[in-house]
């Protein structure tokens, strides 16, 4: 009688050793499984998180392509067209006018102010690092005729690429129009209107 309870002793500790392993491994099954889940449904949720920083982003862009005047959402085009461009992103435009680069009527020389604005505008251009592309545009007021407007227009865009790559601006990196008269910001009938018609305008583009 002895030698039996003492082998049922042993069965019974047998059966309760053989029972804990299955519970610890059920319970391990469970919180890998648990584990798992809790990892796909974070990388779902940084998915969905990226996406919508990616339509964030693409939404600002295209809302500040509707903001820009006709001229720069032209030169987009036409870089885009040229192959210049790996984005068409419009970075920022500088503007020459009268008040500020003294243009003379009639004239496409460059003043000491016009210089000094191109040496802070490559300086800028230095100090952002940026592997860009500009589109320089002519402008003139509505003094004289069209056609020779549309000339002048375009000896002022040529007079600044060719100052910008005495500076170090690489010509393949820069290219010229001419609207001549055609894209007034401001009335013709006034002198201070005339004065702000006759500009350059710098399209920085990436």
């Amino acid at each position: 009688m002895k030698k039996l309870r003492i082998a049922g002793v042993c069965l019974s500790v047998v059966g309760v050793l053989a029972f804990v392993p299955g519970c610890a491994t059920k319970k391990y099954v469970s919180g890998e499984v648990e584990k798992s889940s809790a990892q796909s449904e974070k990388h779902i949720s940084d998915v969905e998180s990226q996406v919508e920083q990616t339509q964030t982003r693409v939404n600002q862009h295209e809302q500040r392509l509707a903001e820009l005047d006709k001229s720069t959402k032209d030169a987009i085009a036409r870089a885009s067209e040229a192959g210049k461009l790996a984005q068409g992103k419009f970075n920022y435009a500088v503007v020459l006018s009268d008040d500020t680069a003294h243009f003379p009527v009639n004239g496409h020389e460059l003043s000491d102010e016009a210089h000094q604005q191109l040496d802070e505008f490559v300086e800028k251009m230095k100090a952002d690092d940026k592997n860009v592309y500009l589109e320089i545009q002519g402008h003139t007021d509505s003094t004289g005729n069209p056609s020779f407007n549309m000339r002048l227009g375009q000896e002022r865009a040529d007079a600044v690429r060719l100052y910008l790559n005495q500076k170090g601006v690489a010509l393949n990196r820069m290219s010229t129009i001419s609207y001549g008269e055609t894209q007034p910001v401001e009335s013709n009938k006034t002198k201070i209107g005339r004065s702000k018609n006759r500009r350059v305008v710098i399209v920085v583009l990436s």
